[in-house]
């Protein structure tokens, strides 16, 4: 849609002090020097054919983020497959089973390890086909590209080549990493938004080369050509080292001339590039790691129970082979029935141990079922069912983009339960980049009347603290601590009502106080404070105004949100920034002495710009009167420290204002002037502009410290509050993952400053945490001493720090480590890394500044291997990739900016507070139902395949299986197989609504509570103690007991299809009294399971005694008329379950969990009867942190009761004192 815009056509180069001078001739000149390796890269440019030969042969630009490929599929499947230890005996067996030895046919064994490996092969192929369908969309995008001729045609991405000359238009993504020729603007500048590379906002200022220039339609492309040589492919963002020769001339390129790959242009109708790197080669990818294959840590564990599964299952076959050996030396000759002269070496009197060893073969693999193969199919089943229902939640739906949440992989949904630190990308994943202007102070008086969220919150909950001591102290009178209550919340919380159904919502501007709206502030009594207060918002700024030719209203084109608001908020008060020219600045009046709007020019003399070192922004301008000013704005350590003398007036009060601001969680900057006398300045201007027009490494240095001469003397005029606005929810949603007891980290590109400021607003810095800031003393060293020297002190920094934590007696204290990019490359090194991991593990919160893509990797590495715990990392952007790789868990947000990380993480959601959702209540039903899924099935398996072993003892290690062949197949398939299955997915120890009431709850995770070696070696006794129940129990009650009505006793086919009922029953119950939450569908399944038995029992009995062999009519004639029969199931199944019904009880009545009580409390609905003791339950049930608003809110309330009870002091000290004064 056009927007109807009318553009200045500005040199913009003189704008910028730092980053934007344009080259002068003699600097242009000296071209790099660099050969050897890592210097190879020869462009030809407009030719791109060239580059598919040899020797330069490049790669295109198709990208791929998936794990296979049609070739690397099978192998690297199969591989995965394998890893599994049990599947790695199923194959053995698999193979022995087509040797005379094996106790079962060959089909029965290799079908079902068949059908396992082919559903989990297919599950793996189906998840990468989805990762390579969303590359084919990256790949499918198009991009204008020269095809000859001077003409421009779309090509998909994938189809660039290094060479190719490309158009790319605003708000477009650069395909790949280009050389900027030339833009729309006729001096060369694009902006551009690196958001997806380094996390940054604002916009970032690039310029084409001057001999370039010309280059700016599609008619000059025609017979362009040129040369770049240029660095290999690396994934350093920051640094490009490379020649361009053109025209017979070599001019230097630096990173001021390259366009990244997933960086956006902004503000800039078009460029012309040519392609440098493409698809794999681009720095952005370059940052990127390889897709891992993720396996969760209770997988692993389970792995190890399979070992000593295994170890069981040799040592029981072991038993079984030497028994059988001597019974065939001693006993087998004697057997005359055996015929033991037609020997064969299966059953050798002569060589007994020859033919133990045989029967080892034949024991392995019928005491099998130890080792459950159904237990990885159910697994995967239970896992992709959990994943539908993620995918499902509509919780977890995102109205304003339509995306839900997805699953992406479904082998990590338990470790979502186990989480114990998340790592989150700063932009676009915390924020949402809008910058709101709410509050002020001018003349050290405070404006701007709203309260913000953390304002509110902690009177709210003083008060409802203040009225359950009213409750509890019934000797307190009543009408006091209302009095208290009342003077809190006029205190705290001051809302404006004038016009507040009248104000409309305007992007940018949250302000709400009538004594600076609408001309109100002509009234105030520093009214030339507040008029210059407006000016600094309306003159320091670099943005650019653009009309809307259809609305008439001014939009404008800021670097940063934060210039962009002040903008707005500017204009509000009535002071609008309308047009800008190369030398000046005009801003709009509404509001003057004479009652007129009046247009006012000042000229742009100097503009001293923003850089994270300086912290500050100054501009230089002369008004209409000839009044040169200084206007600056910055950090309020740094303006404080350049205030002269008389400058100072306000200093204290405006302290105590931004103090404020900052318990508030908005971010804040000091506003200060200079009037400058003519020869001053002219004297100043001249010594800057030697220095601006100065050639060496040393120029920047020599700017900073003009700069810094005349930011000196200033005299203070007040500061302003901006409330960052957060993604929706943010701190709601931190401030739950911190009462679930979660460390999170906040690794951003972004300044210190602006990091800083958003750990504020979402509560993981606060008013009185103190703050460790780990730097370097010198960032640029570069001799090997030097570098040596910041090491020691980088080390020092943290040991000084760690001992500073330890000697902390205050219990309330709080620390944040934050940490630069230059300097955490030191930190990372290995004579280092650990100290480091030690200091921020004991801090509260930590954020890591000015981190390439790369170190975001190599942080989330260190944290997860030198923890040992589980990490989570959560990203939007391509900067984002190889954190979310490296994570054992990687979460993407599909928001507006690409979907890089979303490709290359394990679940995606649509904004961060959906993450609350995803661990506390997903995570925590995932891995208890997992835990308890794979506990339930060791242990049915054990009670199942154990009493295999007893009958083979009781029956002189002859390998006879007590159970048809037909009932093994069925029970891990059929007959117990559902019911499990139930368990996995419908299982819920409390409801999605209590999980996040009780965010502790999640602990029952990182803790592993449910599969902790205690808890699995419990689960194997219950399973010993049944298999010893039904078995013996069995042999017991049938062994010489009259069976039938005329008085014979029961056959090896009675007594096994006994003790087989007798599992059936005892597992499933043990499964019912398992379950915490009944549907109809468990019901189904658990008593359905028990029921198909018994119809399984009578169709196979009345089939041909060829097929059913000794269970012919077994039910209808021999079992089912035989009361004994349904008696000793009665009795094992009661005295198998009975152990652990009484360990339950015990537990819930003496050693209750906490989702014991809370099951309790709901179940007699306590919690609708007695809505204060589940308040206060609540309350109790969070763990305790420093970070979050909940953690913010109890500080605040500290500095209440601490402000409460001084005032409280000092009315009873004057009291006292009235009391005394008459005697």
């Amino acid at each position: 849609m056009t927007r109807g815009r009318i553009r200045a056509k500005l040199r913009r180069s003189t704008l910028y002090t730092f980053s934007c001078l344009r080259p002068t001739e003699t600097e242009v000149a000296g071209a790099h020097s660099f050969e050897g390796p890592g210097f190879s890269r020869i462009v030809n440019c407009n030719q791109p054919r060239l580059h598919r030969k040899k020797p330069l042969n490049y790669p295109s630009n198709y990208i791929s983020t998936t794990k296979y490929n049609v070739v690397t599929f099978l192998p690297k499947a199969i591989f995965e497959q394998f890893r599994r230890v049990a599947n790695i005996y199923f194959l053995l067996a698999a193979i022995l089973s087509l040797t005379p030895v094996a106790p079962f046919s060959a089909v029965s064994m290799i079908a079902p390890l068949a059908f396992v490996v082919g559903l989990s092969m297919a599950k793996e192929a189906l998840e990468d086909w989805r990762r390579f369908i969303q590359d084919m969309k990256v790949n499918s995008r198009k991009a204008s590209v020269h095809k000859g001729a001077g003409v421009f045609d779309n090509k998909p991405w994938q189809k660039i080549r290094v060479g190719d000359v490309l158009k790319v238009e605003k708000d477009q993504f650069f395909p790949a990493d280009l050389l900027l020729l030339s833009s729309s603007d006729e001096d060369g500048i694009c902006y551009v938004e690196t958001m997806n590379l380094d996390g940054e906002t604002n916009l970032k200022v690039k310029r084409s080369l001057e001999v370039t220039l010309p280059l700016d339609d599609d008619a000059t492309f025609k017979d362009f050509t040129g040369t770049i040589r240029c660095e290999d492919p690396n994934p350093n963002l920051y640094t490009f080292v490379g020649n361009f020769e053109y025209d017979r001339q070599i001019y230097p390129l630096d990173p001021g001339q390259i366009l990244l790959r997933d960086s956006k242009l902004r503000n800039t109708a078009y460029v012309y590039g040519v392609v440098i790197f493409t698809g794999h080669d681009t720095k952005v990818m370059q940052n990127a790691t390889k897709s891992p294959s993720k396996r969760s840590g209770i997988e692993r564990k389970m792995d190890q129970i399979i070992y000593i599964l295994f170890t069981l299952l040799v040592l029981i076959s072991l038993i079984s082979s030497i028994g059988f050996a001597v019974k065939t030396k001693f006993q087998m000759p004697d057997w005359w029935y055996l015929q033991p002269q037609n020997t064969t070496s299966l059953y050798d009197p002569s060589r007994p141990a020859l033919s133990g060893i045989f029967h080892l073969v034949t024991a392995l693999i019928l005491y099998g079922y130890l080792i459950p193969i159904s237990l990885y199919v159910s697994i995967e089943v239970v896992k992709v069912l959990q994943a539908s229902f993620i995918n499902k939640d509509i919780h977890m739906y995102d109205e304003e983009t339509g995306n839900p949440a997805q699953a992406r992989t479904s082998n990590l949904n338990e470790e979502l339960g186990q989480v114990d630190t998340i790592l989150s990308d700063k932009t676009g994943t915390l924020t949402c980049n809008q910058m709101d202007f709410l509050k002020c102070s001018i003349a050290g008086t405070a404006y701007g009347v709203g309260a913000t969220e953390v304002e509110l919150a902690a009177a709210k909950k003083l008060a409802y603290d203040l009225d359950n001591q009213d409750q509890e102290n019934s000797d307190v009178p009543v009408h006091k601590n209302r009095a208290n209550h009342s003077e809190i919340e006029l205190e705290m919380v001051v809302t404006s009502r004038e016009g507040k159904d009248l104000k409309t919502n305007i992007k940018g501007f949250s302000f709400e106080d009538s004594r600076l709206m609408n001309g109100n502030w002509l009234k105030e009594p520093s009214v030339e404070f507040v008029l210059l207060f407006f000016r600094i918002l309306a003159l320091c700024h670099t943005a650019i105004p653009e009309r809307n030719e259809e609305t008439g209203s001014i939009n404008y084109e800021a670097e940063s949100p934060d210039e962009g608001a002040f903008l707005v908020a500017a204009r509000e008060f009535g002071f609008e920034f309308c047009r800008r020219t190369q030398t000046s600045v005009f801003i709009l009046e509404r509001y003057s002495s004479s009652g007129q709007p009046i247009q006012r020019e000042f000229k742009v003399l100097n503009t001293l710009d923003f850089t994270s070192k300086r912290k500050r922004m100054s501009v230089i301008v002369k008004d209409e009167s000839g009044q040169i000013l200084l206007l600056c704005k910055g950090a309020d350590s740094i303006i404080f420290d350049r205030l002269s003398k008389n400058g100072r007036m306000y200093e204290e009060a405006t302290t105590k204002h931004l103090n404020e601001y900052g318990e508030s969680g908005l971010r804040t900057l000091a506003l200060a002037y200079r009037k400058l006398e003519e020869s001053e300045y002219s004297a100043w201007n001249s010594e800057f502009m030697k220095a601006k027009t100065s050639i060496g490494a040393d120029r920047e240095a020599m700017l900073e410290r003009v700069s810094d001469m005349m930011e000196r003397d200033l005299i203070l005029v007040g500061a302003t509050a901006i409330e960052d606005k957060l993604q929706k929810g943010v701190p709601q949603c931190i401030d739950k993952l911190a009462q679930a007891g979660l460390k999170i980290w906040v690794l951003t590109g972004d300044k210190m400053e602006t990091a800083i400021n958003i750990g504020f607003a979402c509560s993981l810095l606060r008013q009185g945490m103190k703050q460790i800031c780990i730097t370097t003393i010198n960032a640029e060293a570069s001799s090997q001493d030097s570098k040596e020297a910041v090491r020691e002190n980088i080390l020092m920094q943290i040991t000084n720090a760690s001992q500073m934590i330890k000697l902390e007696k205050d219990p309330h204290a709080a620390f944040a480590l934050i940490i630069d990019g230059k300097t955490l490359t030191y930190a990372l090194e290995d004579n280092m890394k650990l100290q480091f991991l030690g200091l921020a593990v004991d801090c509260a919160s930590v954020i890591c500044c000015r981190v390439s893509p790369k170190q975001k990797a190599l942080v989330t590495r260190l944290v997860k291997e030198g923890t040992g715990k589980t990490t989570l990392a959560i990203g939007d952007g391509a900067n984002d990739v190889g954190m979310i790789q490296e994570a054992d868990i990687g979460v993407g947000i599909s928001g507006v900016e690409g979907m890089q990380a979303v490709m290359a993480s394990d679940f995606s959601i649509a904004q961060f507070r959906f993450l609350e959702r995803l661990l506390v209540v997903h995570g925590h039903w995932c891995y208890k139902r997992i835990a308890q899924m794979i506990c339930y099935f060791f242990y049915k398996n054990i009670a199942f395949g154990l009493t295999l072993f007893y009958f083979e003892a009781f029956t002189g290690f002859s390998g006879q299986s007590v159970y048809d062949d037909w009932y093994m197949l069925l029970f891990n398939v059929i007959l117990t197989s559902l019911p499990v299955i139930s368990l996995g997915v419908f299982e819920q120890d409390v409801s999605s609504e209590v999980c996040l009431q009780f965010p502790a709850l999640y602990q029952q995770g990182p803790r592993n509570l449910f599969f902790d070696w205690y808890r699995i070696f419990g689960w194997m006794g219950n399973g010993l103690y049944s298999s010893l129940i039904i078995f013996f129990l069995n042999i017991i009650i049938f062994y010489d007991q009259a069976f039938r009505s005329n008085g014979q006793t029961a056959d090896m086919a009675a007594m096994g299809t006994t003790m087989f009922t007798c599992i059936i029953w005892a597992v499933n119950c043990q499964i019912a009294l398992t379950m915490s939450h009944f549907t109809w569908i468990q019901h189904l399944f658990v008593w359905g399971s028990i029921a198909t038995w018994y119809l399984f029992l009578l169709l196979y009995g009345m089939m041909s005694p060829l097929l059913s062999g000794n269970a012919y009519r077994i039910l209808l004639e021999a079992l089912g008329p035989a009361p004994i029969y349904w008696a000793a199931t009665l009795l094992v199944t009661a005295a198998c379950n009975l152990p652990y019904l009484t360990h339950i009880s015990f537990q819930r009545c003496f050693n209750p969990m906490d989702h014991h009580i809370i099951q309790e409390i709901k179940y007699y609905k306590k919690d609708v009867e007695d809505q204060h003791m589940w308040t206060r339950e609540r309350s109790k049930a969070r763990q305790e942190t420093k970070i979050g608003f909940t953690a913010r809110v109890d500080a605040k309330i500290r500095q209440l009761r601490g402000r409460l009870n001084r005032k409280h002091l000092a009315q009873a000290g004057s009291q006292a004192v009235s009391v005394m004064s008459p005697s």
